[in-house]
């Protein structure tokens, strides 16, 4: 079975029920499928066939809706990207990628076709295509970081989103009634694999919102006064904010409260719950495996822990390292058969990331086999900034480490050996012209030397701390 066959439980099946509402406008599940049979048509009609690849460059919105669920139907591999990429970024998974177009709200760098999304006008009424698709083939590419700084394409299948989708809504007991509130991008897997597909197949009322605006969440959830909400530590570290009386409010029509992307402080959880009468669910996943374990919905949410293997995930610690499998694990990365090879030991997923399993069988992950710092969700590996800064005349070495920061969880920092004296704010601007912002460093420090082993590499527990 597809994906689109789990999605008419709600095109089919609830077709004249309320799906969506975006900008202040409603749509229903029937509307939401015939967008997409009338956008997987245009397709068509500009030569992308099943197995193409079609890059897309957008904020939330309903054409991305639309354009996801276009490629679903007809086979096209959907491949997001970051709208906080910049050229550099973009280029490479353009390049990687060799998508037949581009989809964005602007002019986008490279030979590509560049679509622009104003200009994608699909016909008046179009049938639903007829190919036969299971569920091994490819729904999306998703990029993401690798250890050496080169972004991987991991090719993400409809058993691998539907494996997850089902998971989830039977363990966290989602249903047609939910009102649920997504304000994370879509070009991500914890909105695009969780929030998007759950929905869908859930049959719930979804708000979409383009982005997490902290002055507007109160509004937002007072007005819609949502029963399920998505969000990532950053997200709820905002929501303390909120006052009170208005936090109880909330509290008392919301029904979960999910947290994930980063690790969810113990601190957090515990004033999240005085607040709001909730403790948020913490599970954890990756763009490789979308969920892997999670915390139960009926039974302890243990703060520092990630939970429980969800059904039909099998786990176990190598050498300290989790390892995963299971049908949500992806079919390897795109075009990197050395790379595939080398994340799997023996059909394992080597996730990279250290953890500890206690006596009960939660696990609780205990930080990254390599040097990954998670930023508000967003994961930053740091040899990509540490190449680019080597790039500047004024830097003769350079090394990026992640330090603690209450909002974000973690924030690059960059020690600086100069070859001459340097200005922190030219570089910077640099950064930010080639860099995403999550990714720009929070200081730039100048040291004499980097420390080192006697084999040369550099040890970073070791750089003076910042701020000290």
């Amino acid at each position: 079975m597809n994906l689109t066959q789990l999605f008419d439980l709600s095109f089919q099946g609830r077709r004249e029920a309320v799906a969506l509402e975006f900008a202040g406008r409603t749509y229903t599940f029937g509307e939401i499928d015939d967008r997409s049979n009338r956008m997987a048509a245009l397709f068509g009609e500009r030569g992308l066939e099943a197995g193409d690849r079609l890059c897309v460059y957008l904020s939330n919105c309903l054409e991305l809706i639309d354009i996801y669920l276009g490629c679903v139907k007809s086979g096209v591999i959907f491949v997001p990207i970051n709208i906080l990429y910049r050229e550099r970024e973009i280029l490479h998974i353009l390049t990687d990628a060799e998508p037949k177009a581009v989809i964005a709200a602007q002019e986008m760098p490279g030979s590509v076709p560049f679509w622009p999304v104003s200009g994608l006008q699909t016909p008046e009424r179009a049938e639903r295509p007829e190919i036969l698709l299971d569920g091994d083939a490819p729904a999306a590419i998703v990029y993401t970081s690798g250890t050496t700084g080169a972004s991987k394409g991991a090719i993400l299948t409809h058993n691998n989103f539907a494996a997850n989708a089902l998971n989830l809504i039977s363990c966290w007991g989602i249903t047609a009634g939910d009102r649920f509130l997504l304000a994370l991008p879509l070009f991500h897997v914890h909105a695009l694999g969780n929030g998007l597909h759950c929905w869908l197949i859930g049959g719930c009322r979804m708000r979409l919102l383009e982005r997490f605006e902290h002055q507007k969440a109160a509004a937002e959830f007072l007005d819609f006064r949502p029963t399920l909400f998505f969000g990532v530590p950053t997200v709820y570290v905002r929501l303390l904010d909120l006052a009170p009386e208005t936090a109880r409010e909330i509290g008392g029509f919301m029904r979960l409260f999910v947290s994930g992307s980063a690790p969810l402080p113990a601190q957090v959880l515990e004033e999240f719950r005085e607040k709001f009468g909730h403790t948020i669910l913490e599970r954890y996943g990756m763009t490789e495996t979308l969920m892997n374990i999670s915390n139960p919905y009926t039974g302890e949410r243990r703060a520092g822990t990630v939970g429980l293997p969800l059904p039909g995930v099998s786990a176990r610690i190598v050498e300290g390292e989790l390892q995963l499998r299971g049908s949500n694990v992806f079919a390897g990365y795109w075009r990197r058969d050395e790379a595939t090879r080398a994340a799997f030991d023996a059909g394992w997923f080597k996730t990279g990331d250290m953890a500890e399993r206690s006596t009960d069988g939660y696990y609780t992950l205990l930080g990254r086999k390599s040097d990954l710092i998670i930023s508000g969700g967003f994961n930053i590996y740091p040899r990509e900034i540490e190449e680019f800064l080597l790039e500047q005349e004024e830097v003769a070495e350079a090394a990026v480490v992640g330090v603690p920061d209450r909002l974000r969880g973690e924030v690059p920092v960059a020690y600086v050996v100069p070859r001459r004296p340097f200005d922190a704010a030219i570089l910077e601007a640099r950064c930010r012209e080639s860099l995403a912002s999550f990714k720009i460093p929070r200081a730039f420090i100048s040291v004499e030397k980097l420390p080192r082993t006697a084999l040369g590499k550099i040890q970073k527990h070791m750089l003076p701390k910042w701020g000290e």
